[in-house]
């Protein structure tokens, strides 16, 4: 696959030498392809638009400084729709098939991250911001054989374990009542929201929380949540979760919720973040509970993060969620990765250079770990960030470290 691409890329520069159309001793500008999969139709269009936006800002911002390496770039994309297997495979062989497409970036793409092993058998170097322990699952068997792909996101470990130790500082705070220790647990049946919910049930129980409510819906668009509304509010649990990461089914449910709330506090997995969901639920939003692994840390504590946070709403005119800043710094690792190689066809030695990337991001230090190729979380690397939302405004609420607000009391616990 590779020696044809070098082979056909060859044949034009000949031709082009031939015809007079590169001059002798001067080498031919060249344009770099940078392939971007993501879901620019369905449910998760809002999120696979910033990752676009987030590659094309990076990518102009290199071509007006005259390129990297001694190359312009131009982006391509792939619609992987709903992310199905058949429609996730159409797009990374299209990305794949393209000539000058030499390395693709995503959100995410598969829930499951299969298509890591296409970019393994294609050769080309993927980088990654979707579900770490998928990433984690497929590299560890082989790590050395898996030089291109690496995740972005951080370990998931954070999703599962630190929830209840805020719960309970919160409590401590008199801001919430735990007494009860009872948790709602509604979740999506994808590996994404599964895992958390799966985790999040094993940490709870251990700590002697009694799970009142357990559910899950098929994957895809939520019509009605009143059915599993109707145990929660015969339960009263003192904490509801839902792990489904779809905003609008994310909204939906708090809408409905709050037709008749519990005094319960509500922690909506992810999808608070997407900037849809706040146009979505208005002023009823204020009050939920979110968390983000490799989200953006807006706060003076790490002033990359409000600053690129500014810098994409005054380019494109709205608010990023995790996503559009997020990859405009994965363009930038490729960018760098670019500069140390110098030939970006030498794809290994691209993915190898991504490997060793250490870099400050919106979402904290991105250093990777060898054995599973995903970046480290905590609080030196990346962190498990908590969030709540105030008047259509995001506060970062945990941890410490970076927190530039406290949590208040939902409106509706009475």
């Amino acid at each position: 696959m590779i020696s044809v691409r070098w082979a056909h890329s060859a044949i034009l520069l000949v031709m082009a030498s031939f015809l007079g159309l590169v001059a002798p001793g001067i080498a031919a500008a060249a344009t770099i392809k940078i392939g971007v999969l993501a879901p620019l139709t369905g449910p998760s269009a809002s999120d696979g638009q910033e990752f676009v936006n987030g590659v094309k800002w990076a990518v102009d911002e290199a071509n007006a400084a005259g390129g990297v390496a001694g190359y312009t770039f131009e982006v391509v994309t792939a619609d992987v729709k709903d992310g199905s297997a058949a429609n996730v495979t159409s797009a990374v062989e299209r990305l794949a098939q393209t000539s000058g497409v030499e390395v693709v970036l995503t959100g995410y793409a598969a829930l499951s991250m299969f298509e890591i092993d296409l970019f393994k058998e294609y050769g080309l170097p993927y980088l990654s911001a979707g579900p770490s322990p998928s990433v984690a699952a497929i590299v560890s068997k082989a790590p050395d054989d898996y030089w291109c792909c690496w995740s972005y996101t951080a370990d998931f470990v954070g999703y599962a374990t630190d929830l209840l130790p805020v719960v309970k500082e919160f409590a401590a705070q008199g801001k919430m009542n735990i007494a009860d220790k009872t948790v709602a647990i509604i979740s999506s049946d994808n590996p994404y929201s599964k895992n958390i919910s799966e985790g999040m049930k094993k940490v709870f129980a251990a700590d002697g929380w009694k799970i009142v409510v357990d559910e899950i819906v098929p994957f895809g668009e939520v019509g009605d949540w009143r059915a599993m509304l109707a145990k929660v509010r015969s339960t009263k649990p003192n904490l509801v979760i839902n792990t489904d990461y779809l905003p609008g089914n994310s909204a939906l449910f708090l809408k409905q919720f709050l037709e008749a709330p519990t005094n319960s506090v509500v922690f909506l997995q992810y999808a608070p973040s997407v900037p849809e969901f706040i146009k979505l639920t208005g002023a009823q939003s204020t009050g939920v509970l979110y968390d983000l692994i490799g989200g953006p840390l807006d706060t003076p504590k790490w002033p990359r993060g409000p600053k690129l946070l500014a810098a994409y709403k005054e380019r494109y005119g709205i608010e990023s969620g995790a996503y559009g800043v997020g990859l405009y710094e994965m363009t930038n690792m490729y960018f760098n990765a670019l500069k140390k190689v110098g030939n970006p066809k030498d794809h290994k030695a691209i993915g190898k250079a991504l490997g060793d990337s250490t870099v400050e991001s919106v979402a904290g230090v991105i250093k990777f770990d060898p054995k599973t190729h995903v970046a480290l979380p905590g609080l030196d690397y990346v962190p498990t960030s908590f969030w709540q939302i105030v008047d259509g405004k995001r506060v970062l609420v945990g941890p410490a470290k970076y927190a530039n607000g406290s949590f208040q009391t939902p409106p509706w616990i009475k």
